[in-house]
């Protein structure tokens, strides 16, 4: 079999750059070199370094030994497009007008506002290779970047080093993407399709990880759940799955974490081996996570823990934390990568960005609160789907979940003593007030977000003399 590699300058030509007040003369540039690993839809705890015995993942167990893992990171949108778009923009999705996988268009205004244009207007040069959907599927010519692989796995660590060799003694820094598709092929392994960079062969049951504990729905599963994922076959078609069916699913998805795992060591070791580490930072992360059988569910959309919280490694040589967790900050992956890699390259970013950098965090011998809290929404809306708008709050002890319609769409856990959200607290009396501070927290958001759709839907505190009226520009 012949593999053709695929490796060469893609980018447009006189391409209009975006626009920045604070551009770098390139010369002599001692920045760091930025290098953003990717894989899709791997759920946090899918790393053998977070205690997960089901997987072997020793590549990224490596680098989180070598720089710092945060555990609360979580998505913007659990799902491929909004996320992605939202990663390189730092925008939310609803600001961005994605809000499905179905979208394909950003405002010209924003991409030249995206990571690769104000980066090479600073004096980077910027490389991208892999899955892309930020929003267009495939990476096209006006994302400011060199296009280095194809949408796809195969090669594409290849390509990566290849483009790693280029820069070697060049005094211009980079920033490098290598975005990898597993383990979201686990999608095609659902729907009993062969998957594209290679099957997992079955194994009997005794060699499959059991069930997670909160397999089970419980009693006030949200109704409107419920309907989207029985009207949605082709992308929930678990509706018969016996135990076995879903013992082999999640053997299946770790399989194809451990497959990206040694795809990404390749990367790693080249950035090692070319003697490139000391001044290369190294940042690894997931566009979502997967249901991986809790609460009966595969794939995202969804805003359980295991669709919205994701790894997130940063390695930076200069950094005071290594081979250390930092419980308790918060991360927006969305909105917090965009601001952390422009402060890296020296670049100052947007103050009407509600991202924070994580390098003070990491530069700093005292832990600094990032944010107080985090949100992530969503929204079904599929060919099938019935248009099902969700927001998440969530912070250090708390979890506020609220879908736009149906029994049960509100949702509320501490997840210090629940982590996986089995028992809903909305409707215990002696957590009314407290609940009330978070129903304020989400229409404060949705309110300096501009997030009016979801405002026509939120909760009003008990104690509100707000009228619901005021919630609506238009009724429709």
């Amino acid at each position: 079999m012949v593999v053709a590699v695929f490796f060469g300058f893609t980018s447009c030509k006189n391409e209009e750059s975006g626009s920045t007040n604070n551009q770098i003369n390139a010369a002599n540039d001692n920045r760091p070199n930025i290098v953003l690993i990717m894989t899709d839809q791997h759920q946090a705890e899918a790393l053998s370094i977070a205690g997960n015995s089901n997987l072997s993942t020793p590549n990224l167990d490596k680098l989180a030994n070598s720089g710092v893992r945060f555990r609360n990171a979580y998505v913007t949108f659990p799902l491929c497009s909004p996320s992605r778009s939202s990663m390189f923009t730092g925008r939310m999705p609803h600001q961005l007008g994605i809000n499905s996988n179905s979208d394909k268009e950003l405002q010209p205004e924003i991409i030249k506002t995206n990571l690769a244009h104000v980066l090479k207007d600073n004096g980077y040069d910027c490389a991208y290779g892999g899955k892309w959907h930020a929003p267009e599927v495939e990476i096209d010519c006006h994302s400011g970047f060199e296009k280095i692989s194809e949408f796809g796995d195969l090669n594409l660590s290849e390509n990566s080093i290849a483009y790693l060799k280029s820069k070697r003694n060049s005094k211009t820094p980079f920033f490098l993407v290598a975005s990898f598709d597993n383990p979201h092929t686990i999608c095609e392994w659902a729907r009993n399709q062969p998957l594209p960079y290679g099957n997992i062969t079955p194994v009997s049951l005794d060699k499959t990880p059991k069930l997670p504990i909160n397999f089970e729905k419980s009693a006030s599963f949200p109704e409107a759940l419920q309907i989207e994922q029985e009207a949605d076959k082709l992308s929930y078609p678990t509706q018969n799955y016996t135990e076995e069916d879903w013992r082999q699913y999640r053997y299946t998805y770790y399989r194809l974490i451990e497959k990206v795992d040694l795809e990404i060591g390749r990367i790693i070791d080249a950035i090692d081996d070319l003697g490139m580490r000391d001044n290369t930072i190294i940042i690894f992360t997931s566009d979502h996570g997967d249901g991986n059988a809790a609460h009966g569910w595969n794939q995202k959309t969804a805003l359980f823990q295991e669709s919205i919280n994701v790894p997130f490694i940063i390695c930076d040589k200069a950094g005071q934390y290594s081979n250390n967790i930092l419980e308790t900050a918060l991360v927006s992956t969305g909105l917090d990568l965009y601001p952390t890699i422009l402060d890296y390259a020296g670049i100052t970013s947007s103050e009407e960005l509600l991202g924070k950098s994580l390098r003070p965090i990491i530069s700093t011998e005292h832990q600094l609160k990032n944010h107080d809290y985090v949100v992530t929404e969503t929204k079904f809306d599929n060919k099938n789907s019935y248009g099902t708008l969700g927001r998440a709050i969530v912070d250090k002890h708390y979890k506020y979940v609220l879908y736009s319609w149906g029994k049960n769409r509100e949702q509320f856990f501490d997840i210090t003593e629940d982590p996986f959200e089995m028992n809903n607290l909305a409707t215990t009396k002696e957590i009314a007030p407290l609940m009330d501070t978070y129903r304020e927290k989400l229409i404060a958001w949705c309110q300096k977000t501009n997030d009016n759709e979801f405002l026509k839907r939120v909760i009003l505190p008990t104690s509100s003399k707000t009228s619901s009226s005021e919630l609506f520009d238009k009724p429709y």
